[in-house]
């Protein structure tokens, strides 16, 4: 006959192993990130938001509004309607407007789409500027923009068609990219 008080230590390991297993199932927390990745629509919707960007100095470097902000969670992208931009760089504002916008995760980039329109008043002996598009990508934190959609330019009386366009410092530095036409009519009182 087999001396029974052998098998105790494998009882009890067969039931401790039991009751873990129990203990773990009865415990289990589903996982919100599960939900969450499931979730296709907006976490949260604002109505006429206004958002503010501070340089290190503490200057207000830009404004952005739109008539609604929607976030989604997959993917962290945020969605506005009617957004204005109004950028302020060296004591001159910049305008910008579009029927829609994405903000990237974090902020850094802002797809305007659909009617974008840049405008920057004129100072002194700087005439208006004008810009035209249907896209444009702003980083309003460097105050550069980049498009690769059609653009017209105005400033002053000088009119340029192009395909794209890269500015730096937010139409400090320009370039036109593509096949660029520009019209430049004549200076007044110049000699033929």
């Amino acid at each position: 006959m087999v001396n029974s008080y052998r098998l105790y230590p494998i009882i009890m390991l067969a039931l401790l192993a039991g009751a873990s297993v129990w203990l773990e199932r009865v415990t289990r927390v589903d996982e919100p990130a599960a939900e969450a990745a499931e979730q296709t629509g907006p976490d949260f919707i604002a109505e006429h938001t206004r958002v503010v960007g501070y340089g290190a100095n503490g200057a207000q470097r830009y404004e952005l509004f739109a008539d609604r902000l929607s976030h989604f969670p997959q993917g962290d992208i945020t969605r506005l309607d009617m957004p204005r931009l109004r950028m302020i760089n060296e004591g001159r504002e910049t305008h910008i407007t579009a029927l829609h916008a994405e903000v990237s995760p974090g902020g850094e980039q802002v797809d305007m789409q659909g009617e974008v329109r840049v405008r920057r008043p004129a100072v002194a002996d700087d005439p208006a500027l004008a810009l035209d598009s249907e896209t444009l990508t702003v980083w309003p934190d460097t105050h550069r923009a980049h498009t690769d959609s059609p653009v017209q330019l105005t400033r002053g009386s000088t009119r340029a068609d192009a395909q794209g366009m890269r500015a730096d410092n937010l139409f400090g530095t320009l370039e036109l990219i593509g096949q660029v036409h520009v019209n430049m009519p004549r200076r007044q009182g110049s000699a033929s």
